[in-house]
């Protein structure tokens, strides 16, 4: 048999050729017909990708320009943070310890004054001001003022030489604040401007207390087992009789006899398992002088008891955040 050479490809050579597509069915390919022609493959898709590609380089190129130029004219992109950082890093060299207790001594001389100390204030002031500065600082050599109390309620630092110390103190039976300007540098400071009496912080209401729901099994269990014990031995500070009463592993210093255990006012124990947040309210009472009735002071604590055993014992003792109740 001859082999029909692969040059010789005449009308129906498509469907001869056993690697070759059907274009159509065999029917519609008769005697004399052509090939029904494919879609069109041409070369629009091509410039497509280089014009995309032409764009990316376009733009690299453009960024790349930019930082050169930038790094030889030594430009930086200002940065908020770095900003910030420096503040803080500058304000950090502030002497604010040093600062605080300066503007106490201050205020023990600023805030206590009366027509028959003036010269002696004056003298006092001047250690603390700059040289020309007025001996009296704005006093007019009349009445008097007498400061009971003060301390430092605040630092508001300017920057490395300058802050504002900000006292709360209690003068001529007023509360209010002192805001006292202060320069440091080279180891020294000085009160650089004059003080200004500020209002001492406003009263405010907390939230009315919850009332949750209580364990009253395990209050009187609380109440006559463990609490009253453990409170004589934590009032005296006896560390074997506490013992006793605390969980295993914890260790609780005791008031070192400042005061006695009296009584238990009040206790809140809701329910739970095994470890519980309770609210004691205990009754002190203050030594005081032979033969008179002794002072007592009612206190509240929150504490943290858990039951080990069949009983329960004192795991933690803390000031309580709980809301004040009204007076009954």
């Amino acid at each position: 048999m001859v082999r029909r050479s692969t040059l010789d490809r005449g009308p129906h050579s498509d469907m001869h050729d056993s690697g070759s597509d059907i274009r159509a069915p065999l029917a519609e390919q008769g005697p004399g017909s052509r090939r029904r022609p494919g879609p069109w493959r041409g070369a629009g898709g091509r410039w497509a990708v280089w014009a995309l590609r032409g764009l990316i380089w376009l733009v690299l190129i453009i960024v790349g320009v930019r930082g050169v130029i930038a790094i030889a004219l030594g430009q930086t992109t200002p940065s908020h943070s770095s900003g910030n950082a420096a503040k803080s890093s500058a304000a950090s060299k502030f002497p604010s310890s040093l600062a605080g207790a300066y503007a106490l001594q201050f205020a023990s001389v600023y805030l206590n004054f009366s027509q028959a100390n003036q010269a002696q204030r004056a003298q006092q002031l001047a250690n603390f001001l700059p040289k020309g500065a007025s001996p009296q600082l704005g006093w007019n050599k009349a009445g008097s003022l007498t400061l009971q109390s003060d301390q430092v309620a605040g630092i508001s630092v300017k920057n490395a030489q300058n802050a504002v110390v900000t006292l709360l103190a209690r003068v001529n039976g007023h509360l209010m604040e002192l805001g006292v300007p202060i320069y440091a540098a080279n180891g020294g400071m000085v009160v650089s401007g004059e003080p200004a009496w500020l209002a001492a912080p406003a009263r405010t209401s907390p939230p009315a207390p919850a009332h949750p729901s209580s364990d009253s099994a395990t209050e009187a269990t609380l109440s006559e087992q463990l609490l009253p014990d453990f409170f004589q031995a934590y009032a005296s500070g006896n560390t074997a009789a506490m013992s006793r009463w605390l969980a295993h592993g914890v260790s609780i210093t005791g008031l070192g006899g400042a005061v006695t255990y009296s009584s238990i006012s009040s206790i809140s124990v809701p329910p739970g398992g095994d470890t519980r947040q309770i609210t004691v309210t205990v009754v002190w009472q203050i030594p005081g002088q032979a033969g008179a009735a002794p002072a007592q002071l009612q206190m509240t604590y929150d504490m943290t008891v858990v039951s080990q055993n069949a009983n329960w014992y004192v795991q933690s003792i803390r000031a309580s955040a709980q809301p004040m109740r009204p007076a009954s």
